[in-house]
């Protein structure tokens, strides 16, 4: 498609309104939770291409308009946070989301008018709105990230920063464009495929019920929830033996899986069935040692096969392991890396990983150099001794090494068995928003099911009323 000018894009504002300041409430500071800001911003309509255009409205528009068609999915495709987080969508619904717009630019019916996404003043909303309507002009329209970012902040607009999945203050801010950005090399790397991407597997996997995994690199990382000794429910949240998943990864070809949290069902079992299994424990929510990374990415690029990983929750401590070799391998920039790895698995990389993530990428970037450069001298790489070789490089050496001795030791069955975790809070709250939505379904049905019956009572008292009287009149008339 012939790239568009972007200075020429039309674009059209309203006044903006009188500022207005922010206060955050006692309650509201007492609780630990930011404050959600009051909708606010000026109205705005920007031209994507020559038929579709984003728009910022204080008001739902009229129907009928001439040459016209607006459309909004505020309240369709939703954010399902843990605590404030509210986004970036996840991967099923851009796919979604996707589909819809481009068979509205398709529809005959539509041809000749102008396609308009609005949203509304919910500044949450008009940030995932604009992630949506911005990843399809990537994906689709083949725009720069750079380019889309800038035509959506025309006419003053202002998108409110993602953040993390933890309870409290944010601390790190992940941008419209980091999101776009991690878009763009999901493409450019091969991480994201809508032609071969099957997003009801993607729905049905990540459930807790069903799982609780997502693919962060196809054919090479599932991230998932921690399995357990025994099937079994504990606290609303569904928990699955090591069995429970054989038959997906051997299916995947799955060959390693790496367990980051305490020990909840023997390795053996894994070990029995074929895979290799490690253990490399951190705590929950806290960061890995310099032994742990490097042994991490050792065990990853020398694997044959997929590599599973799993902490507590499966988002945390896994998120930002595999965020590490991302780093490495393919120079994404911590946010960029922590923006596609939360696309496709929400609320991944907590707290102060995502710091800790920005201190590495300098050196995972020096590491990935090194690696690729004796892969271009066609050497016979030993991945130990590449990484002898940087043992200099590290920017929190001292109080790494201070962890080294005691985060290095195999983590028993009984330490903090009787403690509630992070991860434990995480998955709690999962397997509660997943089933509220459940609930719903059965109401949908449920409704569907009476008009169907009341329909099917009025077409019956229709024909035996007034055709079937007149059907029995003719027939003994006939037979008179």
């Amino acid at each position: 498609m012939k790239r568009k000018n972007w200075a020429g894009a039309r674009r059209h504002s309203a006044p903006a309104p009188p500022a207005v300041k922010k206060t955050r409430s006692a309650a509201a500071a007492a609780a630990g939770v930011e404050e959600e800001p009051p909708p606010s911003g000026p109205e705005s309509c920007m031209e994507i291409t020559g038929r579709l255009y984003f728009a910022i409205l204080c008001q739902k528009p009229k129907s009928g308009v001439a040459n016209t068609h607006y459309f909004c999915i505020d309240d369709e495709l939703v954010y399902e946070n843990f605590y404030a987080d509210f986004g970036p969508l996840n991967l099923a619904m851009v796919y979604r989301y996707c589909c819809k717009l481009n068979k509205k630019l398709k529809s005959f019916t539509l041809i000749r008018k102008k396609i308009i996404h609005y949203t509304g003043f919910d500044q949450k909303k008009q940030a995932n709105a604009a992630f949506l309507i911005g990843s399809y002009a990537i994906i689709y329209l083949r725009e720069s990230p750079e380019d889309v970012y800038r035509l959506l902040l025309a006419g003053n607009v202002s998108y409110l920063p993602f953040r993390d999945a933890s309870f409290g203050t944010c601390s790190f801010h992940l941008t419209l464009l980091d999101s776009f950005h991690a878009i763009n090399k999901a493409l450019r790397y091969g991480f994201l495929d809508f032609s071969a991407f099957d997003v009801n597997e993607y729905e049905h996997y990540e459930k807790a019920e069903n799982g609780d995994f997502n693919w962060i690199i196809p054919n090479k990382f599932i991230a998932f929830s921690g399995p357990h000794s025994r099937s079994k429910t504990e606290n609303g949240y569904p928990h699955h033996a090591p069995e429970a998943y054989f038959p997906y990864f051997r299916r995947h070809k799955v060959t390693t899986i790496i367990r980051l949290n305490r020990k909840m069902y023997d390795a053996k079992r894994f070990a029995d069935a074929g895979f290799e299994h490690y253990d490399l424990f951190f705590a929950d929510g806290s960061i890995p040692s310099d032994t742990i990374v490097k042994t991490f990415l050792n065990i990853c690029e020398n694997a044959e096969g997929v590599i599973a990983v799993h902490c507590k929750a499966g988002l945390g401590r896994t998120g930002t392991l595999i965020a590490c070799y991302i780093m490495k391998h393919y120079r994404m920039t911590a946010a960029e890396t922590i923006a596609w790895i939360r696309i496709n698995r929400p609320g991944s990389v907590i707290g102060p990983q995502q710091h800790f993530l920005v201190e590495k990428q300098t050196e995972l970037w020096t590491e990935g150099d090194i690696f690729r450069a004796k892969l271009k001298g066609n050497r016979k790489i030993a991945v130990s001794k590449i990484l002898t070789g940087v043992d200099d490089i590290s920017i929190n050496d001292a109080k790494n090494r201070r962890a080294n001795r005691k985060d290095s030791e195999l983590y028993s069955d009984e330490d903090d068995a009787n403690c509630v975790t992070q991860g434990d809070k995480l998955r709690a709250l999962k397997s509660k928003r997943q089933a509220k939505a459940a609930t719903t379904v059965p109401l949908t049905w449920l409704l569907a099911m009476l008009v169907s019956t009341l329909c099917s009572i009025v077409i019956w008292w229709i024909v035996c009323g007034s055709l079937l009287p007149s059907l029995l009149f003719s027939l003994d008339g006939l037979r008179t």
